[in-house]
C-alpha cells in the first residue's frame, strides 16, 4: 500500500481569524499509471525509425542507386541491340506511319534495306576471314622473323660476333615472355575488379539518364519546378494527358513520340512548339485538358497557352518560363517618349507586349472597338491608353461618356468636344443623346459624300465607358421609348447599331468598355459589330464567346482562364488591326498601365498640339439657363460656327433645356432679341463669336444702367 499524504488546513472555510484550529486530513495518493506494454513501445519505436527523414533518405538512396545500375544495363542492352539489328529503323517506320507521313516511312524503309544488305555482306566476309586471317598471320610472322634475322646479320657483321645474328630474335622472345608474365599477374585481380567496373559503368549510364522513379530521385532533381522544356518533357506530358488514343499512339511510335514535335523555339519569356497529333486524336481533347497539361509540364495553368494554327491536327503550345508572367513589362512609350505623335490612318498605338515579348501595336483606323472584362481588371486603363495615343493626332475628335464618373477621363477636358461623367440616369440620357447626335453627324457626312465622293472628314471617336449602365437603364423618354435595353425600341442600342452599320465609312467610330458581358448588358448585335474585340478576365467560357466570338474561343482564346486580380491589364484580342502569328485568330497582350498623373502629362501634350477645344460638360439642368451665355460658351474659341453645330452643342450641354423645341428659328430669335442675328457665310448660316460677345456686353451694360436708375 502506498504511503498517504497528510495535508494541513484550517477548520473554517474561508478562515475568519488566525486562531482557527488546525485539522489534519489524510489524503491517499493517486494510483500509479499502468506501464505501457512492450509490444506498443516496440511498435512506436519501429514507426519512428521507419518514418524518420534519415530512414527515408537512406531508402531512397538505396533504391535510386540500385535502379540506376539495373536500368543502366537495360539502356546499354537496348543500345547494343539497336546497333546490331534493324530495330531502330523499324521503330522510325512505325512512328512515321502513326504520324501519317508515308514519305518518311518509305525513306526509313530504304535505310533499313541498306542496313540489312551491308550486314549480309559483313557476314559473308566472315566466312572467308579465318583462312585469310591464318594466311595473314603466317605471312606476317615470316616477314617479322626475316626482318629480325636480317637485323641480326647486320649486327654480326658490325660487331664481328656470329652470335649476334639471333640477338634481335631472342630479345623479341624475351619481350613476349615479359608480356605473358604481366598478364598472368594482372589477370587475377582484373577478373575480380572487372565486374565492379562494369556495374560502375552501368550505374553511370543510369545516373545520367535519371533512370529511377521520381520518388527515389534527389530533392533537387525531384523538384522540377521551372525546369527547361525539352522534347522528352513535352512528349511525356502529352502521353500522361489522359487521352487513350494519344497514349497508345506514342507507345507505338518507334521514336517515343518525338516525330510529333516541331522545333522548340524561344518565344519571348517562354518557348513555343507545334505538336502534330496522331490520327484519332482531336485538338479539342488537348485544349480541354490545359490545366493537366500545364501541371505535366511543371507549370501553372496560366503559364501554358494552347492555340490552333492553320495546319490540320496541330496544336501550338506556348509555355512560359516559370514566374515570368508575373514580372512587369515596363512603362508605356507614351510616357517615356515625350516626342511621340499619332497618326489615325497609318499609325499603330503602342498598347503593350504579347506573350512572346514583342511589342503589341493596334491600328484603330476605321475599326469599332469593344473591351470587356470584370470590374477593376484594367478595362478603363486599356481603353484610355488607346485614346491618349490617338489624342496626339490633332485631327481626331472625341465625344466621351464615362458612366462610372470617378474622374478616370477628366484629363480629356480640353481634348474632347463632349465629356459626360457620372453614373446616374440623367448621365445615361445625355450619353444616349450624344450617340444619337453622332448618328446625325454620320448621316450628314454620308450626304456630303454622296455629292462629293472625294470629301474627307475628321475622325470622330464616340467613346462610352461602362456601357452596361446605358444598356441596363430603365428610364423612358417622353415618346415612351426606353433609353436602355436590347430591343429595337431602345434608343442607345439603336444608335450604336446605326454607327456600327455605316459609321466607319465616314470615320465615325464607336468605342465601348463594359463589364461581364451578358445578353442583357451587351446585346449580340452590338458586340458582333465591333471590329476589334478584347477581353480581360471573365467568369465563364460563354462570356469569353460573347466578348471575342466563337471562332476565337474555338481556336484557343481563353480569357476565362486568366487569373482574377493577378492578370490585371492582360487582354485577349481578336482583331485584324494587330499583328499575330499566321493562322491564329486571337493574341494575348499584356497592356501598359498609364497611371493618372502620367495620363495627365500625355493629355497636356495632346492639348498643346491642338488649337484649343471647348469641352462641353454635363451641368445641373434643374437650374435656370442663360441661353445667350450658353451660346457664347459652346462657341468657345472658334471665330464662327454653323447654327446647326451651335444647336447640337447646346443640346449636349443641357439636353433637357435645349431639347427638340430649340430650332434654328429660336436661336435666330434669341440673337435678334439682343441686336444680333446669324449671318450667311458661303451660303451657310453661321453664328459669329464676336457678335455674341458684343450682345452679351450690351446686355450687361443695359442691365447696369437700369440698376443705376
Amino acid at each position: 500500500m502506498s504511503e498517504n499524504v497528510v495535508h494541513l488546513h484550517k477548520a473554517t472555510d474561508p478562515p475568519t481569524d488566525d486562531t482557527a484550529p488546525t485539522v489534519l486530513t489524510v489524503v491517499p495518493d493517486a494510483p500509479p499509471a499502468r506501464p505501457v506494454p512492450l509490444w506498443v513501445r516496440s511498435g512506436r519505436a519501429v514507426t519512428t525509425v521507419a518514418t524518420h527523414e534519415t530512414t527515408r533518405a537512406t531508402v531512397r538512396a538505396a533504391a535510386r542507386h540500385g535502379l540506376y545500375t539495373f536500368n543502366g544495363g537495360r539502356i546499354v542492352a537496348r543500345r547494343a541491340w539497336d546497333g546490331r539489328t534493324g530495330s531502330r529503323y523499324e521503330r522510325m517506320i512505325r512512328a512515321a506511319e502513326a504520324a501519317g507521313n508515308l514519305e518518311a516511312a518509305e525513306e526509313w524503309e530504304e535505310r533499313l534495306q541498306r542496313f540489312r544488305a551491308a550486314r549480309h555482306h559483313r557476314r559473308m566476309d566472315l566466312l572467308h576471314s579465318p583462312v585469310d586471317a591464318a594466311k595473314g598471320v603466317a605471312v606476317g610472322a615470316g616477314m617479322s622473323i626475316g626482318v629480325l634475322v636480317a637485323l641480326g646479320v647486320v649486327m654480326a657483321i658490325s660487331t664481328g660476333h656470329v652470335g649476334d645474328v639471333i640477338t634481335p630474335l631472342s630479345a623479341t622472345v624475351d619481350f613476349i615472355a615479359l608480356l605473358i608474365r604481366i598478364v598472368q599477374v594482372v589477370w587475377g585481380p582484373a577478373l575480380s575488379i572487372g565486374p565492379f567496373l562494369a556495374l560502375l559503368a552501368l550505374w553511370s549510364v543510369g545516373r545520367k539518364q535519371h533512370a529511377a522513379p521520381n520518388w527515389a530521385l534527389p530533392a533537387n532533381v525531384r523538384s522540377s519546378e521551372g525546369e527547361p522544356i525539352t522534347p522528352s518533357i513535352v512528349v511525356k506530358a502529352l502521353r500522361d494527358l489522359g487521352v487513350p488514343a494519344l497514349r497508345n499512339a506514342i507507345k507505338e511510335m518507334g521514336d517515343a513520340g518525338a516525330s510529333m514535335l516541331g522545333p522548340i523555339t524561344i518565344a519571348g519569356c517562354g518557348v513555343e512548339v507545334d505538336v502534330t497529333l496522331p490520327s484519332g486524336v482531336s485538338t479539342d481533347e488537348v485544349q480541354n485538358r490545359r490545366k493537366k497539361l500545364a501541371e505535366n509540364l511543371t507549370r501553372h495553368e496560366h503559364e501554358v497557352f494552347i492555340t490552333i494554327p492553320e495546319a490540320a491536327r496541330t496544336v501550338r503550345l506556348w509555355i512560359a518560363d516559370s514566374g515570368a508572367l508575373d514580372e512587369p513589362i515596363g512603362p508605356s512609350p507614351l510616357v517615356t517618349d515625350d516626342t511621340m505623335t499619332a497618326d489615325y490612318k497609318k499609325g499603330k498605338a503602342p498598347w503593350g507586349r504579347n506573350l512572346r515579348g514583342d511589342v503589341a501595336e493596334l491600328s484603330v483606323y476605321q475599326r469599332h472597338l469593344l473591351i470587356t472584362g470584370r470590374s477593376n481588371q484594367g478595362k478603363t486603363a486599356a481603353l484610355r491608353a488607346l485614346a491618349l495615343w490617338l489624342a496626339l493626332d490633332r485631327t481626331v475628335q472625341f465625344w466621351i461618356a464615362d458612366l462610372k464618373g470617378v474622374g478616370d477621363w477628366s484629363m480629356f477636358d480640353g481634348i474632347a468636344q463632349v465629356l459626360i461623367e457620372g453614373p446616374s440616369d440623367d448621365h445615361v440620357i445625355q450619353a444616349t443623346e450624344m450617340v444619337e447626335d453622332a448618328v446625325e453627324e454620320m448621316n450628314r457626312r454620308i450626304e456630303v459624300r454622296r455629292t462629293d465622293p472625294s470629301a474627307t472628314f475628321p475622325p470622330l471617336i464616340v467613346g462610352v465607358d461602362e456601357a452596361q449602365v446605358a444598356f441596363m437603364c430603365p428610364v423612358k423618354g417622353e415618346d415612351g421609348r426606353p433609353y436602355g435595353g436590347a430591343k429595337a425600341t431602345s434608343r442607345y442600342f439603336m444608335a450604336v447599331r446605326k454607327i456600327h452599320n455605316q459609321g466607319r465609312a465616314v470615320d465615325v467610330l464607336m468605342w465601348q468598355g463594359t463589364q461581364d458581358p451578358t445578353d442583357q448588358n451587351l446585346p449580340k448585335l452590338v458586340r458582333e459589330g465591333a471590329h476589334t474585340r478584347a477581353s480581360l478576365v471573365v467568369g465563364t467560357e460563354s462570356q469569353s464567346r460573347m466578348a471575342l466570338g466563337d471562332k476565337a474561343v474555338d481556336d484557343g482564346a481563353a480569357p476565362h482562364l486568366l487569373r482574377q486580380g493577378k492578370d490585371k491589364g492582360t487582354l485577349v484580342v481578336a482583331s485584324d488591326g494587330i499583328d499575330m502569328p499566321a493562322g491564329q485568330s486571337s493574341i494575348t497582350v499584356r497592356t501598359h498601365f498609364i497611371d493618372e498623373d502620367p495620363a495627365k502629362e500625355v493629355a497636356a501634350r495632346a492639348k498643346a498640339l491642338r488649337d484649343g477645344v471647348t469641352t462641353l460638360r454635363v451641368v445641373d439642368q434643374s437650374e435656370e439657363r442663360d441661353a445667350l451665355a450658353d451660346v457664347a460658351h459652346v462657341i468657345g474659341d472658334a471665330a464662327r460656327l454653323r447654327t446647326n453645330e451651335v444647336l447640337k452643342r447646346l443640346h449636349a450641354l443641357a439636353p433637357k433645356v435645349y431639347g427638340d423645341q430649340w430650332t434654328n428659328d429660336r436661336l435666330k430669335s434669341l440673337l435678334e432679341e439682343h441686336g444680333e442675328e446669324p449671318k450667311k457665310s458661303h451660303g451657310v448660316m453661321v453664328v459669329h463669336r464676336d457678335h455674341v460677345l458684343r450682345a452679351l456686353a450690351n446686355r450687361d451694360a443695359d442691365g447696369s444702367a437700369s440698376a443705376a436708375e
